[in-house]
């Protein structure tokens, strides 16, 4: 069982930066890639970001390619992601998830356990 408890969501102008958290527990945490999606009001839940087990592997959605950045720290189980050049696009719940393999993958069903969400909204 892993439980993921998200941090550092928040309201920021166009251009700001947030950095989000992710803390996990279990021991299982450390085996398994990691993703950061998100969910805007009524759209499906997308792929924001992943990352392997090492951290020494990461990918990125073609929206957030150059602002964002996901890292990980196994010796904490906490994951981060750092956002910045936030725009308008960007708000919506983002939700932290451990997936079912050492590596990361894009898709929603491949992630075992989810977080509770953190809301970040942008001003224009």
């Amino acid at each position: 069982q892993v439980q993921l408890v998200e941090s550092g969501g928040g309201l920021v102008q166009a251009g700001g930066s947030l950095r989000l958290s992710c803390a996990a527990s279990g021991r299982t945490f450390r085996s398994y890639g990691m993703g950061w999606f998100r969910q805007a009001p009524g759209k499906e839940r997308e792929f924001v970001a992943g990352i392997n087990l090492s951290g020494d592997n990461s990918g990125y959605a073609d929206p957030v390619k150059g602002r964002f950045t996901f890292s990980r720290d196994n010796a904490k189980n906490t994951v981060f992601l750092q956002m910045n050049s936030l725009n308008p696009e960007d708000p919506a719940v983002y939700y932290c998830a451990v997936g079912l393999a050492p590596f990361y993958d894009t898709r929603v069903p491949t992630y075992s356990y989810w977080g509770q969400g953190t809301q970040v909204t942008v001003s224009s």
